[in-house]
């Protein structure tokens, strides 16, 4: 009964720990690393090198999400959306989360370590950004920008991790991640415009108005179809399978701008979330079948 009990807290903790850090989220960044990987081996990197991308990405993105929930407990315990997370809840102390969070840095940057200098030199600026970005709806407008940044280390570190030099495609990949991001973040954040604009948060929305954050984010899903584009002319394993998979993300794109407006946001969450792990799941099937086909 005693070891039933410790593997069902074993569990509940890990389940926790998984709903806290939004694993499910972590498609949204994967493809282009996976891809950007793909494509500066030429193939499939040595298995160590593999092994070390995952522990970064992984390390990296889980820290980001769980000190997140640190950083925003206040905030999040005042807006009706989000006053059931677990911290404010009171289901995890912040105490453990930041310990959580500290273990998943110290196993980005060993992971940076063990592949190249560069990566590793380079490890505290993805450091910052993925800690900073918490804070910047509290000064500026532009964290949709800066989240996308963040999430466009993935690409470019696979890269460096995999050739150890910089180079323009992956720029162009970390552009288009940054700008798909970026355009469904703002979506997602139309639905909090209200509460952000009465507790003086920044935002997109709140700068410009619902109406105005959905031009917006339409214009960045428009430049992430062209940077998506001009990959596809800059790789030369790209041909048709990769353009169907980009006419299908642009599909995607018009059902996402559909399905909200200013007048009705009742479909925030799929046309932000739903939608685009679609998109990143289509961006991943059609990019490694064409570069492998």
């Amino acid at each position: 009964m005693e070891l039933t009990a410790v593997l069902k807290k074993g569990i509940k903790k890990i389940n926790d720990y998984g709903k806290l850090v939004m694993f499910s989220h972590t498609i949204f960044s994967f493809s282009f690393a996976l891809i950007s990987m793909v494509l500066a081996a030429n193939g499939l990197p040595e298995l160590s090198v593999l092994l070390w991308i995952l522990i970064c990405f992984m390390g990296a993105r889980t820290g980001a999400n769980a000190i997140n929930r640190v950083i925003d407990a206040k905030i999040d315990a005042k807006n009706p959306r989000t006053a059931n997370r677990q911290i404010p809840q009171g289901e995890m102390k912040a105490g453990e989360v930041i310990i959580f969070t500290a273990i998943c840095f110290l196993f980005m940057l060993f992971g940076a370590y063990k592949l190249n200098w560069l990566c590793f030199a380079l490890s505290p600026v993805a450091l910052f950004l993925l800690i900073i970005y918490s804070y910047c709806k509290r000064f500026t407008y532009l964290c949709h920008l800066v989240l996308g940044v963040t999430c466009a280390c993935a690409p470019v570190g696979a890269w460096l991790a995999v050739t150890g030099r910089f180079a323009f495609l992956p720029l162009v990949m970390g552009a288009a991640n940054t700008l798909w991001v970026a355009g469904f973040d703002i979506i997602y954040g139309c639905q909090d415009y209200d509460f952000d604009k009465r507790s003086g948060l920044h935002s997109i929305p709140v700068k410009f108005g619902v109406k105005g954050a959905l031009a917006i984010a339409c214009l960045f899903h428009i430049g992430t179809l062209f940077c998506l584009i001009l990959i596809g002319i800059l790789v030369p394993q790209f041909g048709l399978i990769y353009y169907i998979g980009v006419g299908l993300i642009a599909v995607l794109f018009v059902a996402e701008y559909r399905m909200v407006s200013p007048t009705n946001l009742t479909n925030v969450n799929i046309a932000s979330y739903s939608i685009n792990q679609i998109v990143s799941i289509t961006l991943l099937v059609f990019g490694l079948l064409d570069a492998f086909i």
